[in-house]
Protein backbone atom coordinates (compact mmCIF):
# COMPACT_ATOMS: atom_id res chain seq x y z
CA UNK A 1 0.00 0.00 0.00
CA UNK A 2 1.37 3.07 -0.68
CA UNK A 3 2.51 5.26 2.27
CA UNK A 4 0.46 8.42 1.43
CA UNK A 5 -2.64 6.76 1.36
CA UNK A 6 -2.01 4.41 4.49
CA UNK A 7 -0.98 7.87 6.48
CA UNK A 8 -4.47 9.21 4.76
CA UNK A 9 -6.71 5.58 6.26
CA UNK A 10 -4.90 6.40 10.02
CA UNK A 11 -5.11 9.98 10.04
CA UNK A 12 -9.41 9.24 8.91
CA UNK A 13 -9.67 6.91 12.13
CA UNK A 14 -7.60 9.56 14.16
CA UNK A 15 -10.10 12.26 13.14
CA UNK A 16 -13.16 10.80 13.04
CA UNK A 17 -12.98 8.12 16.31
CA UNK A 18 -12.53 10.46 19.08
CA UNK A 19 -14.99 10.74 22.47
CA UNK A 20 -18.34 12.07 22.52
CA UNK A 21 -20.56 12.76 26.07
CA UNK A 22 -24.33 12.17 24.87
CA UNK A 23 -25.79 12.83 21.11
CA UNK A 24 -23.27 14.81 19.06
CA UNK A 25 -26.27 17.31 18.30
CA UNK A 26 -26.98 18.30 21.12
CA UNK A 27 -23.49 18.52 22.21
CA UNK A 28 -22.54 20.46 19.16
CA UNK A 29 -25.31 23.01 19.80
CA UNK A 30 -23.44 23.62 23.91
CA UNK A 31 -20.10 23.90 22.37
CA UNK A 32 -21.51 26.60 19.88
CA UNK A 33 -23.06 28.41 23.05
CA UNK A 34 -19.90 27.79 25.38
CA UNK A 35 -17.57 29.11 22.55
CA UNK A 36 -19.71 32.19 21.85
CA UNK A 37 -20.09 33.24 25.35
CA UNK A 38 -16.41 32.38 25.73
CA UNK A 39 -15.37 34.78 22.97
CA UNK A 40 -17.80 37.64 24.26
CA UNK A 41 -16.30 37.26 27.58
CA UNK A 42 -19.05 37.61 29.85
CA UNK A 43 -22.41 36.07 30.73
CA UNK A 44 -24.87 37.00 27.66
CA UNK A 45 -28.53 38.21 28.18
CA UNK A 46 -29.85 36.70 25.55
CA UNK A 47 -28.90 33.72 23.17
CA UNK A 48 -30.34 33.15 19.42
CA UNK A 49 -29.58 29.98 17.81
CA UNK A 50 -29.77 29.83 14.45
CA UNK A 51 -30.41 25.87 13.27
CA UNK A 52 -30.56 23.81 10.13
CA UNK A 53 -33.49 20.92 10.16
CA UNK A 54 -31.13 18.65 10.66
CA UNK A 55 -30.28 19.49 14.01
CA UNK A 56 -33.46 20.62 15.33
CA UNK A 57 -34.47 17.18 14.41
CA UNK A 58 -32.05 15.62 16.50
CA UNK A 59 -32.19 17.60 19.04
CA UNK A 60 -35.88 17.64 19.54
CA UNK A 61 -36.38 14.25 21.42
CA UNK A 62 -32.74 13.69 23.21
CA UNK A 63 -31.79 14.14 26.96
CA UNK A 64 -28.78 16.91 27.40
CA UNK A 65 -26.05 14.43 29.11
CA UNK A 66 -25.56 15.88 32.45
CA UNK A 67 -28.33 18.36 32.67
CA UNK A 68 -30.93 16.28 34.98
CA UNK A 69 -33.43 15.04 32.19
CA UNK A 70 -33.83 19.06 30.70
CA UNK A 71 -34.16 18.30 26.57
CA UNK A 72 -34.06 20.56 23.54
CA UNK A 73 -32.11 22.88 21.71
CA UNK A 74 -32.51 25.92 24.20
CA UNK A 75 -31.72 23.31 27.07
CA UNK A 76 -28.46 22.38 25.77
CA UNK A 77 -27.47 26.27 24.63
CA UNK A 78 -27.87 27.40 27.89
CA UNK A 79 -26.04 24.79 29.80
CA UNK A 80 -23.20 25.15 27.42
CA UNK A 81 -23.05 28.96 27.75
CA UNK A 82 -23.49 28.61 32.01
CA UNK A 83 -21.09 26.04 32.38
CA UNK A 84 -19.75 24.64 28.92
CA UNK A 85 -15.84 24.44 28.81
CA UNK A 86 -15.47 25.06 24.78
CA UNK A 87 -11.81 23.61 24.80
CA UNK A 88 -13.23 20.14 25.20
CA UNK A 89 -15.48 19.97 22.59
CA UNK A 90 -17.51 17.04 21.87
CA UNK A 91 -17.01 16.51 26.05
CA UNK A 92 -18.01 20.18 26.29
CA UNK A 93 -20.89 19.55 29.35
CA UNK A 94 -18.22 17.06 31.45
CA UNK A 95 -17.49 19.47 34.00
CA UNK A 96 -21.34 20.46 34.87
CA UNK A 97 -22.12 20.99 38.44
CA UNK A 98 -25.40 20.65 39.90
CA UNK A 99 -25.60 24.42 40.20
CA UNK A 100 -24.92 24.93 36.82
CA UNK A 101 -28.25 23.12 36.34
CA UNK A 102 -30.04 24.70 38.77
CA UNK A 103 -28.68 28.21 37.09
CA UNK A 104 -29.70 26.46 33.71
CA UNK A 105 -32.73 25.43 34.69
CA UNK A 106 -34.25 28.70 35.91
CA UNK A 107 -32.80 30.64 32.75
CA UNK A 108 -34.62 28.45 30.73
CA UNK A 109 -37.68 29.21 32.26
CA UNK A 110 -37.11 33.03 31.68
CA UNK A 111 -36.94 31.91 27.90
CA UNK A 112 -33.34 33.69 27.67
CA UNK A 113 -32.83 31.31 24.69
CA UNK A 114 -34.69 31.22 21.19
CA UNK A 115 -34.24 28.56 18.12
CA UNK A 116 -34.79 29.96 14.50
CA UNK A 117 -35.10 27.33 11.75
CA UNK A 118 -32.74 28.18 8.68
CA UNK A 119 -33.69 26.62 5.22
CA UNK A 120 -31.26 27.19 2.30
CA UNK A 121 -28.35 25.62 4.27
CA UNK A 122 -25.91 22.51 5.49
CA UNK A 123 -27.59 19.78 6.73
CA UNK A 124 -25.14 20.40 9.98
CA UNK A 125 -25.44 23.69 10.69
CA UNK A 126 -25.37 26.28 13.87
CA UNK A 127 -24.78 29.23 14.73
CA UNK A 128 -24.87 30.45 18.36
CA UNK A 129 -25.41 34.21 18.68
CA UNK A 130 -24.93 35.78 22.37
CA UNK A 131 -25.58 38.81 23.46
CA UNK A 132 -25.33 41.35 26.34
CA UNK A 133 -26.60 44.87 26.36
CA UNK A 134 -25.30 46.47 22.56
CA UNK A 135 -22.28 43.57 22.49
CA UNK A 136 -22.64 40.07 20.93
CA UNK A 137 -20.75 36.93 20.19
CA UNK A 138 -21.92 34.29 17.28
CA UNK A 139 -19.92 31.05 15.95
CA UNK A 140 -21.20 29.14 13.39
CA UNK A 141 -20.54 25.12 12.89
CA UNK A 142 -20.69 23.91 9.29
CA UNK A 143 -20.73 19.75 8.10
CA UNK A 144 -19.18 18.66 11.42
CA UNK A 145 -20.45 19.16 14.81
CA UNK A 146 -16.94 20.89 15.94
CA UNK A 147 -16.02 22.49 12.25
CA UNK A 148 -16.67 26.51 13.61
CA UNK A 149 -16.02 27.85 10.36
CA UNK A 150 -16.64 31.79 11.44
CA UNK A 151 -16.48 33.72 14.75
CA UNK A 152 -17.71 36.77 15.12
CA UNK A 153 -17.64 39.93 17.73
CA UNK A 154 -19.01 42.87 17.78
CA UNK A 155 -19.17 43.13 14.01
CA UNK A 156 -15.37 42.34 13.48
CA UNK A 157 -15.01 39.05 11.70
CA UNK A 158 -12.43 36.80 13.91
CA UNK A 159 -12.26 34.07 11.97
CA UNK A 160 -13.48 33.02 9.03
CA UNK A 161 -12.64 29.56 6.77
CA UNK A 162 -14.22 27.27 4.42
CA UNK A 163 -16.36 24.33 5.40
CA UNK A 164 -13.64 21.56 4.58
CA UNK A 165 -10.74 23.20 6.35
CA UNK A 166 -10.47 20.62 9.08
CA UNK A 167 -10.76 17.67 7.54
CA UNK A 168 -8.05 19.12 4.94
CA UNK A 169 -5.69 19.95 8.23
CA UNK A 170 -6.42 16.46 9.39
CA UNK A 171 -4.77 15.03 6.34
CA UNK A 172 -8.44 13.16 6.25
CA UNK A 173 -9.55 12.58 2.47
CA UNK A 174 -12.44 10.26 2.64
CA UNK A 175 -13.33 10.59 -1.03
CA UNK A 176 -9.99 7.65 -2.10
CA UNK A 177 -11.71 4.96 0.47
CA UNK A 178 -12.52 1.62 -0.98
CA UNK A 179 -13.41 -1.73 0.30
CA UNK A 180 -10.60 -2.80 -1.12
CA UNK A 181 -7.86 -0.62 0.17
CA UNK A 182 -9.79 -0.97 3.55
CA UNK A 183 -9.23 -4.24 3.53
CA UNK A 184 -5.75 -4.26 2.45
CA UNK A 185 -4.84 -1.41 5.31
CA UNK A 186 -6.66 -3.34 7.83
CA UNK A 187 -3.82 -6.94 6.63
CA UNK A 188 -1.19 -3.91 7.06
CA UNK A 189 -1.85 -1.66 9.52
CA UNK A 190 0.78 -1.38 12.27
CA UNK A 191 -1.02 -2.06 15.80
CA UNK A 192 1.54 1.15 17.40
CA UNK A 193 -0.42 3.46 14.84
CA UNK A 194 -4.09 2.26 15.73
CA UNK A 195 -3.54 0.77 19.17
CA UNK A 196 -5.20 4.25 20.84
CA UNK A 197 -7.52 5.37 18.97
CA UNK A 198 -9.32 1.64 18.79
CA UNK A 199 -8.13 0.82 22.75
CA UNK A 200 -9.99 3.93 24.03
CA UNK A 201 -13.41 2.88 21.20
CA UNK A 202 -13.43 -0.74 22.72
CA UNK A 203 -13.26 0.97 26.63
CA UNK A 204 -15.85 3.86 26.59
CA UNK A 205 -18.07 2.26 23.98
CA UNK A 206 -18.19 -1.25 26.27
CA UNK A 207 -18.63 0.68 29.46
CA UNK A 208 -21.87 2.50 28.43
CA UNK A 209 -23.03 -0.61 26.62
CA UNK A 210 -23.12 -2.44 30.15
CA UNK A 211 -24.52 0.53 32.02
CA UNK A 212 -27.33 0.71 29.50
CA UNK A 213 -27.72 -3.67 30.25
CA UNK A 214 -27.43 -2.58 34.18
CA UNK A 215 -29.66 0.42 34.54
CA UNK A 216 -33.34 1.45 32.57
CA UNK A 217 -32.65 3.72 30.28
CA UNK A 218 -35.16 4.80 27.51
CA UNK A 219 -37.31 1.98 26.39
CA UNK A 220 -34.72 -0.36 27.76
CA UNK A 221 -34.21 -1.87 24.22
CA UNK A 222 -30.65 -3.47 24.99
CA UNK A 223 -32.14 -4.99 28.24
CA UNK A 224 -35.84 -6.83 27.05
CA UNK A 225 -33.29 -8.29 23.88
CA UNK A 226 -31.31 -10.03 26.41
CA UNK A 227 -34.43 -10.98 28.75
CA UNK A 228 -36.64 -12.34 25.76
CA UNK A 229 -34.10 -13.82 23.07
CA UNK A 230 -31.71 -15.48 25.12
CA UNK A 231 -27.63 -14.74 25.34
CA UNK A 232 -26.18 -16.07 22.02
CA UNK A 233 -23.69 -14.49 20.45
CA UNK A 234 -26.04 -12.62 18.14
CA UNK A 235 -28.46 -11.47 20.36
CA UNK A 236 -25.86 -10.23 22.84
CA UNK A 237 -24.47 -8.31 19.29
CA UNK A 238 -27.52 -6.54 18.92
CA UNK A 239 -28.39 -6.23 22.85
CA UNK A 240 -25.10 -4.98 23.56
CA UNK A 241 -25.56 -1.85 21.38
CA UNK A 242 -28.82 -1.14 21.15
CA UNK A 243 -27.92 -0.85 25.61
CA UNK A 244 -25.76 1.78 24.79
CA UNK A 245 -28.08 3.54 22.66
CA UNK A 246 -30.76 3.38 25.86
CA UNK A 247 -28.23 4.88 27.93
CA UNK A 248 -27.08 7.35 25.39
CA UNK A 249 -30.34 8.80 24.35
CA UNK A 250 -31.23 8.45 28.20
CA UNK A 251 -28.81 11.22 28.75
CA UNK A 252 -26.33 8.85 30.64
CA UNK A 253 -23.13 11.08 31.37
CA UNK A 254 -20.56 8.40 30.33
CA UNK A 255 -18.69 9.51 26.71
CA UNK A 256 -18.70 7.26 23.85
CA UNK A 257 -16.08 7.17 20.62
CA UNK A 258 -18.33 8.50 17.36
CA UNK A 259 -18.20 7.17 13.81
CA UNK A 260 -19.23 9.73 11.36
CA UNK A 261 -20.46 12.21 13.75
CA UNK A 262 -22.17 9.97 15.83
CA UNK A 263 -21.99 8.09 18.97
CA UNK A 264 -24.85 5.52 17.73
CA UNK A 265 -22.86 4.89 15.26
CA UNK A 266 -19.64 4.64 17.14
CA UNK A 267 -21.44 1.92 19.32
CA UNK A 268 -23.03 0.13 16.23
CA UNK A 269 -19.82 -0.24 14.32
CA UNK A 270 -17.63 -1.69 17.39
CA UNK A 271 -20.20 -3.50 19.95
CA UNK A 272 -20.98 -6.06 17.68
CA UNK A 273 -17.10 -6.95 16.22
CA UNK A 274 -16.52 -6.64 20.19
CA UNK A 275 -19.23 -9.45 21.05
CA UNK A 276 -17.75 -11.73 18.35
CA UNK A 277 -14.26 -11.17 18.90
CA UNK A 278 -15.19 -12.57 22.26
CA UNK A 279 -17.60 -15.30 21.26
CA UNK A 280 -14.79 -16.73 19.32
CA UNK A 281 -12.09 -15.98 21.28
CA UNK A 282 -9.86 -14.08 18.57
CA UNK A 283 -6.57 -12.43 19.75
CA UNK A 284 -6.51 -8.61 20.54
CA UNK A 285 -4.90 -7.68 17.29
CA UNK A 286 -7.37 -9.66 15.03
CA UNK A 287 -10.34 -8.04 16.99
CA UNK A 288 -8.47 -4.49 16.47
CA UNK A 289 -7.99 -5.20 12.18
CA UNK A 290 -11.72 -5.94 12.34
CA UNK A 291 -13.06 -2.81 13.89
CA UNK A 292 -10.67 -0.99 11.38
CA UNK A 293 -12.51 -2.99 8.75
CA UNK A 294 -15.62 -1.90 10.45
CA UNK A 295 -15.23 1.77 11.41
CA UNK A 296 -14.00 2.17 7.85
CA UNK A 297 -16.46 0.77 6.13
CA UNK A 298 -19.23 3.26 7.74
CA UNK A 299 -16.89 6.11 7.17
CA UNK A 300 -16.71 5.22 3.68
CA UNK A 301 -20.13 4.51 3.21
CA UNK A 302 -20.88 7.90 5.21
CA UNK A 303 -19.07 10.21 2.71
CA UNK A 304 -21.41 9.61 0.40
CA UNK A 305 -24.60 10.21 2.37
CA UNK A 306 -23.52 13.06 4.51
CA UNK A 307 -23.41 13.57 8.07
CA UNK A 308 -27.15 14.42 8.67
CA UNK A 309 -29.89 13.19 6.41
CA UNK A 310 -33.48 11.39 6.48
CA UNK A 311 -31.06 8.00 6.51
CA UNK A 312 -30.66 6.42 9.23
CA UNK A 313 -27.09 5.89 10.31
CA UNK A 314 -27.35 3.17 11.97
CA UNK A 315 -27.90 0.83 8.56
CA UNK A 316 -24.36 2.17 7.66
CA UNK A 317 -23.39 1.64 10.83
CA UNK A 318 -24.22 -1.79 11.21
CA UNK A 319 -23.09 -2.33 7.69
CA UNK A 320 -19.88 -2.20 8.73
CA UNK A 321 -19.57 -4.18 11.67
CA UNK A 322 -20.96 -6.83 9.58
CA UNK A 323 -18.28 -6.39 7.07
CA UNK A 324 -15.88 -6.35 10.07
CA UNK A 325 -16.97 -9.72 11.94
CA UNK A 326 -17.16 -11.20 8.33
CA UNK A 327 -13.37 -10.14 8.11
CA UNK A 328 -12.62 -11.48 11.50
CA UNK A 329 -13.82 -14.79 10.11
CA UNK A 330 -11.79 -15.23 7.57
CA UNK A 331 -14.14 -13.92 4.77
CA UNK A 332 -12.51 -13.31 1.34
CA UNK A 333 -13.22 -9.79 -0.02
CA UNK A 334 -15.91 -10.63 -2.05
CA UNK A 335 -17.36 -12.11 1.22
CA UNK A 336 -17.21 -9.04 2.81
CA UNK A 337 -18.91 -7.46 -0.21
CA UNK A 338 -21.37 -9.51 -0.22
CA UNK A 339 -22.10 -8.57 3.87
CA UNK A 340 -22.88 -4.81 2.48
CA UNK A 341 -24.61 -5.97 -0.74
CA UNK A 342 -27.10 -7.97 1.65
CA UNK A 343 -27.30 -5.48 4.33
CA UNK A 344 -28.27 -2.60 2.30
CA UNK A 345 -30.28 -4.85 0.12
CA UNK A 346 -32.40 -5.61 3.28
CA UNK A 347 -32.81 -2.31 5.20
CA UNK A 348 -31.41 0.42 3.28
CA UNK A 349 -33.44 3.47 3.83
CA UNK A 350 -34.97 3.17 7.58
CA UNK A 351 -35.75 6.57 7.87
CA UNK A 352 -33.91 9.11 10.43
CA UNK A 353 -36.82 10.84 12.25
CA UNK A 354 -34.45 12.59 14.78
CA UNK A 355 -32.05 11.14 17.67
CA UNK A 356 -34.14 9.58 20.81
CA UNK A 357 -34.99 6.27 22.19
CA UNK A 358 -36.36 4.36 19.40
CA UNK A 359 -32.54 4.81 17.82
CA UNK A 360 -31.84 1.81 20.00
CA UNK A 361 -34.13 -0.56 18.31
CA UNK A 362 -32.74 0.51 14.89
CA UNK A 363 -29.92 -0.10 15.75
CA UNK A 364 -30.69 -3.51 16.99
CA UNK A 365 -32.72 -4.44 13.31
CA UNK A 366 -29.70 -3.02 11.84
CA UNK A 367 -27.38 -5.17 13.37
CA UNK A 368 -29.95 -8.02 12.96
CA UNK A 369 -29.72 -7.44 9.50
CA UNK A 370 -25.42 -7.02 9.21
CA UNK A 371 -25.65 -10.21 10.79
CA UNK A 372 -27.88 -11.78 8.15
CA UNK A 373 -25.67 -10.67 5.49
CA UNK A 374 -23.06 -12.19 7.61
CA UNK A 375 -24.18 -16.17 7.22
CA UNK A 376 -25.35 -15.50 3.81
CA UNK A 377 -22.14 -13.78 2.38
CA UNK A 378 -20.36 -17.46 4.12
CA UNK A 379 -22.77 -19.58 2.00
CA UNK A 380 -21.78 -17.26 -1.27
CA UNK A 381 -25.09 -16.12 -0.94
CA UNK A 382 -26.42 -12.36 -1.98
CA UNK A 383 -28.96 -10.16 -3.51
CA UNK A 384 -28.38 -9.96 -6.91
CA UNK A 385 -27.59 -6.97 -9.51
CA UNK A 386 -30.70 -5.26 -11.38
CA UNK A 387 -32.85 -6.19 -7.90
CA UNK A 388 -33.64 -2.70 -6.43
CA UNK A 389 -30.53 -0.42 -5.73
CA UNK A 390 -27.94 -3.41 -5.95
CA UNK A 391 -25.39 -3.42 -8.49
CA UNK A 392 -22.59 -5.20 -10.07
CA UNK A 393 -19.71 -3.42 -8.39
CA UNK A 394 -19.82 -3.09 -4.59
CA UNK A 395 -18.41 0.75 -4.89
CA UNK A 396 -21.05 1.34 -7.55
CA UNK A 397 -23.32 -0.16 -5.17
CA UNK A 398 -22.32 1.78 -1.42
CA UNK A 399 -22.14 5.31 -4.26
CA UNK A 400 -26.01 4.23 -5.02
CA UNK A 401 -27.14 3.69 -1.62
CA UNK A 402 -25.50 7.35 -0.85
CA UNK A 403 -27.18 9.27 -3.36
CA UNK A 404 -30.58 7.41 -2.17
CA UNK A 405 -29.82 9.02 1.41
CA UNK A 406 -28.15 12.31 0.10
CA UNK A 407 -30.43 12.99 -2.80
CA UNK A 408 -33.41 10.85 -2.70
CA UNK A 409 -34.43 11.25 0.62
CA UNK A 410 -33.98 15.01 0.41
CA UNK A 411 -37.65 15.72 0.62
CA UNK A 412 -38.84 13.24 2.82
CA UNK A 413 -36.03 14.80 5.30
CA UNK A 414 -37.95 17.85 4.87
CA UNK A 415 -41.28 16.57 5.53
CA UNK A 416 -40.26 14.54 8.28
CA UNK A 417 -39.00 17.52 10.05
CA UNK A 418 -42.72 19.23 8.64
CA UNK A 419 -44.42 15.77 10.96
CA UNK A 420 -42.02 16.60 14.12
CA UNK A 421 -42.39 20.16 14.65
CA UNK A 422 -46.08 20.76 13.21
CA UNK A 423 -45.78 22.42 10.47
CA UNK A 424 -48.58 20.44 8.37
CA UNK A 425 -51.53 19.42 9.66
CA UNK A 426 -51.32 15.41 8.81
CA UNK A 427 -55.01 14.74 8.84
CA UNK A 428 -55.70 17.33 5.92
CA UNK A 429 -53.07 15.79 3.77
CA UNK A 430 -54.56 12.43 4.72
Amino acid sequence: MDQSLYDNYVNILKHELVPALGCTEPIAIAFSAAKAAEVLGEFPDRIEMDCSGNIIKNVKGVTVPNSDGMKGIEAAAILGAVGGDAAKELEVLEEITPEHIKRAKELAVRKICTCNLIDGVENLYITARVIKGERFAEVTIVSHHTNVVRIVKNGEVILGRSVEAESKEAGADKSGLTVRDILDFADRVKMEDIDEVITRQVELNSAIAQEGLDNNYGAQIGKTLMHVWGKSAATRACARAAAGSDARMGGCSLPVVINSGSGNQGMTVSLPVIVYAEEWEVSREKMYRALVVSNLIAIHQKHYIGSLSAYCGAVSAACGAGAGITYMYGGSYEQVCLTIINTLGNVGGIVCDGAKPSCAAKIASSVDAALIAFHLSLQNKSFLPGEGIIKGDIEETIKSMGYIGRVGMRSTDTEILNVMIDRINVNQEC
